[in-house]
């Protein structure tokens, strides 16, 4: 990843503006430790850090068009940039760099480029020709993007809040899939898929067409000049990552440089589900598996540094984010610059335990229309920022802008959880790679039950961070929470103990806007805590909060005084793999 800063219509652009820039755009070096840029126009600035991934030697940025009339600033990777830039042979490239191609197209094509992009992205344009200046997001929101204003009538964009939150009046999360157009003054989404409407898809369920387009989608992440390797938790989501990702490393352009073997990474307190199940996937796929541990201590003393690099009060985000965090940098550690994440399909399949409470397959779907649209500001937030706190580039297959196409017309019924049939969560993706002759995984893998990051990391992971939580937190100062904190009131100790560690970072009130709120069980919207009514009573995200459905559920026990389900120690996993599910074919 990179770190983009641009800011327009500055009434002071003295060399004091100019050092300002640099030093707001100095905070999101982490993000790009490699190289610095600035592009200075009168009262405009684009300023950029450098994460080099693709064309270490000539990409930095900001890029130009032929004659520097066009500048543009991007954080992201743009997959298809070979093939655009067969469309502009008349145009001459200075660089290899995957980004530069932005630059012609809006030569060619004006502002309405944008959908030709395939890959994460967040950008910022400037025509010098007539100071106008556009900027875009990616359809899902993978790269985060700020949009800001100033005092002076100055409109600001960045990669992190914190380059923006002190000079700016008011500020917001950039939406994903939208373009500010300065000639239009404002906002227009760019991408309309199918699905963004919530309309019940009716396509027949292909198992092998399914297939195909995520071995597709993870062969163009392929795209790399540094050594990368996957996140695999031992989940189904990272594990087929890791299995696709073997099955083709050897025919692509990164094993010429690094290799055909993968490395793939976990971390785990120790004895931890996933980093059982992960070494068995790497032992079953043959990867150079890099296994961490943390302790429970080690992740509480870095809650401050997570929180001022995520920004987010969200407690889901945070319990995951941590572990995340601390990975992170161990993997950077051994020269690693870019891994590959199984984001996103939990949204897309449905693979959240409280899936199982579905009423019908409409509220399934609309859920995951709902989830989908979010991810920006959850699972999108901390795979990017945990990662690119150290300089760690992370892509997500499962977001690919084709494979969401397909998976997103199938039919909801192939998705509901049908114990009848002996469906489980996801069981459309776990069936799609089912190959009795050519095997991806281990069946007993292949069908794991799901395992929130922050759960499988060690269940004593959350139950640590409450306790830790509780002893920082009063009950009376818990009790006053909505005369402290009116908006997004925190419902428990944990999470205003984040709450106050966030508004630490970031007092304005616009900060603490850009962090959504509502009930959520098991990572849930608002909306779907209604499937069960015993949920309300028990609002937690964490997986084992989906009494009934989860293998180590918390234990069901009532406050005598509230009549509150409480959420006491979780039932025991056997040996890390849930057995219930290792026979379902």
């Amino acid at each position: 990843m990179c770190g983009i800063l641009a800011v327009f219509g500055c009434i002071d652009n003295s060399q004091a503006k100019r050092s300002r820039i640099i030093e707001l755009s100095r905070r999101l070096r982490h993000r790009g430790p490699d190289w610095s840029g600035l592009h200075c126009h009168e009262d405009c600035y684009l300023a950029h850090q450098r994460l080099a991934i693709v064309d270490p030697t000539s990409g930095d940025q900001p890029l130009y068009n032929e004659d520097k009339t066009v500048v543009v600033t991007v954080n992201g990777e743009i997959y298809n940039h070979k093939q655009l830039r067969e469309k502009l042979k008349s145009h001459q490239f200075r660089t290899g760099s995957d980004c530069e191609v932005i630059a012609h197209l809006y030569e060619e094509y004006g502002e309405s480029f944008v959908h030709m992009l395939d890959g994460m992205f967040s950008f910022v344009l400037l025509d010098t020709r007539d100071k106008s200046f556009i900027a875009a997001r990616d359809a899902i929101g993978i790269t985060p993007l700020y949009l800001g204003w100033g005092l002076d009538g100055s409109v600001w964009f960045a990669s992190e809040m914190k380059a923006l939150s002190d000079d700016c009046e008011r500020f917001m999360s950039f939406p994903p899939g939208h373009l500010y157009s300065s000639k239009e003054g404002g906002l227009r989404r760019w991408y309309n898929p199918p699905w963004y409407s919530e309309q019940i898809p009716s396509a027949p369920y292909d198992p092998l067409v399914l297939r195909e387009a995520f071995e597709k989608a993870v062969i163009k992440r392929l795209m790399t000049d540094v050594p990368f390797g996957v996140l695999l938790s031992g989940g189904l989501d990272s594990s087929l990552v890791a299995a696709v990702t073997c099955r083709h490393l050897a025919d692509s352009e990164a094993a010429c440089q690094w290799g055909s073997q993968l490395h793939t990474f976990c971390i785990g307190l120790k004895g931890s589900p996933d980093l059982k199940a992960a070494r068995e996937v790497a032992d079953y796929l043959q990867t150079r598996h890099h296994e961490f541990h943390f302790t429970v201590q080690e992740g509480i003393d870095a809650l401050e540094e997570v929180i001022y690099h995520i920004e987010t009060y969200d407690v889901t985000t945070i319990r995951a984010s941590t572990p995340m965090f601390l990975m992170s940098r161990k993997i950077k550690s051994l020269g690693v610059k870019m891994v590959i994440s199984g984001e996103g399909s939990d949204e897309i399949f449905g693979g959240y335990l409280y899936f199982h409470k579905a009423p019908n397959k409409e509220e399934f779907h609309q859920e995951t229309c709902r989830k989908i649209k979010a991810l920006h500001l959850y699972d999108c937030l901390r795979a990017n920022k945990s990662t690119s706190a150290w300089g760690v580039e992370a892509r997500v297959p499962f977001l690919d802008k084709e494979f969401m196409n397909i998976a997103m017309s199938i039919d909801p019924e192939w998705k509901m959880i049908r114990s009848d049939l002996k469906r489980i969560e996801k069981w459309v993706l776990r069936n799609a790679f089912d190959d009795e002759k050519n095997p991806y995984l281990p069946k007993h893998i292949l069908y794991r039950q799901k395992e929130q990051f922050s759960d499988g990391v060690g269940y004593s992971w959350i139950d640590g961070l409450r306790d830790h939580a509780n002893k920082q937190v009063t009950d009376a100062m818990l009790m006053n929470a909505s005369f402290i904190y009116p908006e997004n009131t925190p419902t428990t100790k944990e999470a205003y103990y984040y709450r106050t560690i966030f508004e630490k970072f970031f007092p304005k009130n616009a900060a603490r806007s850009t962090v959504p709120g509502g009930p959520s069980v098991a990572c849930s919207t608002a909306k779907a805590v209604e499937w069960d009514a015993a949920w309300a009573k028990n609002p937690d995200p964490s997986g084992r909060a989906a009494l009934g459905v989860h293998s180590a559920a918390y234990k069901e026990t009532v406050d005598a005084k509230t009549g509150n389900l409480m959420n006491g120690s979780p039932q025991t996993l056997k040996e890390g793999i849930v057995e219930k599910t290792a026979t379902v074919a």
